[in-house]
């Protein structure tokens, strides 16, 4: 019998922090969920625009099994790029207004196939305080130095670019354009002008803002019309698209240099052609319905003003993305509990998701709930809370 006690030490370690996850299981994935004959809200879900239940983003992904089977079956440079994965390419690079792009397994699999053939141990990478996970594995991987800015503060990123006034090799700015904890934006275009000022590369990861901001969902970089100037747009499937899988709209040159070098491209199976389907029907629907986007906000705005009038504060959010700090772990844990009482679903997230004393309820809005879901929500929250 193998010794598991080292095991136990590190489960307790994390029970007394309040910090240990479980698992839960729930019967579908809609920001509206039926069990056992009750109607739930799922306020925690990013299907953003609920296309992951779609009528037609469904049938086109039953129509690529049918046609190409239920997997890929290989490596995208052995035998499993199919015909179905290139037009999905074509379709983001075209919706992105991008020369080209690449599809990976996932967001975090594009995250650390794309930062190391970006930079190696002789680069310098500077990114936001409050990067995503994935990003600071890619920055790892990479080698190259990491130097971090306070969250989205320009005074910071510019002093911690004219410390390397002098560097000789690439200095990249890595950046989100939708914070998935604060829901706040990047200050992309005043970013950007510091970047071509230091002579910097800026690579934006658009997970949280592609369907969600931009003229039919195009994203943030879009909105700003930053296309020609931002070089590398990092996105995923899994979020406004509602299906699953990562991807990268960029040049053709970095394009190829991924398939020589991406290790999170080149050694996986690609991924099956039913998501694939998925997600080319799931882009055509919001390119043929314009408003998703911007409907989404209005949600989001009503259920912000809402809190914001109870006293409630939101912080900086401007998106899908409402936080709502709590500070004190077991107490987010609790109020996450009652909620799921009334028939709520929220994310409690606590560290070291987000920063010590700052774990919080992290509401996301989607186009499946109702105003009246809203206003229900937004009542309970404040009940909860207050009491």
């Amino acid at each position: 019998m193998i010794n598991e006690n080292w095991i136990i030490k590190k489960l307790d370690a994390f029970n007394e922090k309040k910090m240990i996850r479980h698992i839960k299981s729930f019967d579908a994935t809609s920001g509206v969920i039926f069990q056992n004959n009750n109607r739930i809200l799922n306020f925690s879900t990013n299907d953003y625009l609920n296309l992951s239940n779609h009528p037609y983003v469904k049938e086109e992904a039953i129509k690529a099994i049918e046609k190409y089977g239920t997997g890929s079956g290989s490596s995208r440079l052995v035998s499993g790029t199919l015909s179905i994965h290139e037009e999905l390419e074509t379709k983001i690079a075209h919706h992105k207004n991008y020369p080209n792009a690449l599809v990976f397994g996932s967001g975090y699999m594009a995250n650390i196939g794309i930062i190391p053939s970006l930079a190696n141990r002789k680069d310098i990478i500077i990114s936001d305080k409050l990067v995503h996970s994935c990003i600071l594995d890619g920055i790892k991987l990479s080698g190259a130095k990491h130097i971090r800015f306070k969250h989205n503060d320009l005074i910071s990123l510019e002093a911690r670019l004219q410390e390397c006034s002098n560097f000789q090799n690439k200095k990249i700015i890595i950046v989100e354009s939708v914070y998935s904890m604060d829901g706040d934006l990047a200050p992309l275009k005043e970013i950007n002008a510091l970047a071509e000022k230091h002579n910097a590369l800026l690579m934006v990861d658009e997970a949280h803002a592609t369907g969600t901001k931009g003229n039919f969902g195009r994203g943030l970089i879009n909105q700003l019309e930053l296309e020609s100037k931002i070089p590398f747009a990092m996105g995923t499937m899994s979020k406004g698209i509602g299906s699953y899988g990562g991807f990268i709209a960029c040049s053709s040159n970095f394009k190829k240099l991924l398939i020589q070098e991406a290790g999170s491209f080149i050694y996986t199976t690609a991924l099956p052609p039913s998501v694939i389907g998925a997600s080319i029907a799931a882009i055509e629907i919001m390119e043929k319905e314009p408003s998703l986007g911007i409907d989404l906000q209005k949600k989001s705005t009503k259920f912000r003003e809402i809190m914001n009038e109870s006293g409630i504060d939101t912080m900086n959010s401007e998106s899908q993305i409402i936080p709502i700090i709590i500070g004190d772990n077991q107490k987010t844990l609790d109020i996450a509990r009652k909620l799921s009482k009334e028939g709520i679903i929220v994310g409690a997230i606590r560290p070291p998701t987000v920063p010590e004393g700052s774990a919080r309820l992290r509401i996301s809005i989607s186009l499946a709930h109702t105003d009246e879901d809203l206003i229900f929500t937004a009542e309970k929250i404040i009940k909860v809370i207050k009491a």
